[in-house]
């Protein structure tokens, strides 16, 4: 095993604590993966937050075969290999049935962008991906699909929950956090009044802004 594959290992079962400390699962629900050379590393299947350690992680090839691991994969690992075979920029998948941003894809809504927060870490609405069933690789099709050149890393897909994607897995982590937070203050604001979208350059400026300035610099 390769020290990629052990620290990817290492850092999965740390941001899966996190994704389970967010709220955004409950029992053995969700997954995250980080892409390594020649495939990636993902949460096995059926095994509670609090059973998961480093060596529990499964390695696959990008076609979502087991490399290594004593486990079955997620249920959604095709999925996860269909988007890191068709968008090479992404280093992390996270898939989470957050109750706010859930309930938007239940009634089949992308969230509009309202807030601030929501220009700045997704450029705009968070959109609305098609229908897919579980199992085969229909969900990395949509999520591919609806992503592709859309400045958002997440993704709400319909009647089913969000996937979201980042550079590597804590990226793709921060990006289910955010979803969750804003899809909840956009449905508050729905049942205060009817909010209204940020025009498009202020949109434009916030994301500049908050991608390239905000933060720390390395």
């Amino acid at each position: 095993m390769t020290a990629e594959i052990q620290q990817a290992r290492q850092d999965l079962a740390r941001l899966h604590a996190q994704l389970w400390d967010a709220g955004l699962v409950v029992w053995s629900g969700g997954n995250i993966s980080q892409r390594v050379e020649g495939g990636f590393v993902i949460k096995p299947s059926g095994l509670l937050y609090d059973e998961l350690t480093p060596e529990s992680m499964i390695h696959c090839d990008l076609d979502g075969n087991v490399v290594a691991g004593d486990r079955a994969p997620s249920s959604d690992t095709a999925s996860h290999a269909y988007v890191y075979r068709n968008m090479p920029e992404v280093g992390g998948v996270v898939h989470t049935h957050s109750n706010y941003a859930s309930a938007w894809a239940a009634v089949e809504k992308p969230i509009p962008c309202i807030l601030t927060a929501i220009a700045d870490e997704f450029g705009g609405e968070i959109p609305l991906g098609p229908f897919a069933m579980i199992g085969d690789d229909s969900i990395g099709q949509g999520i591919v699909e609806t992503l592709r050149g859309h400045r958002s890393k997440a993704v709400l897909m319909r009647q089913h929950g969000v996937f979201s994607i980042g550079k590597d897995a804590k990226s793709a982590l921060k990006a289910a956090i955010m979803c969750e937070d804003v899809a909840k203050s956009a449905h508050l604001a729905h049942q205060l009044g009817n909010p209204k979208p940020i025009a498009q350059h202020f949109v434009d400026s916030l994301f500049d802004r908050y991608q390239t300035v905000y933060g720390q610099k390395k």
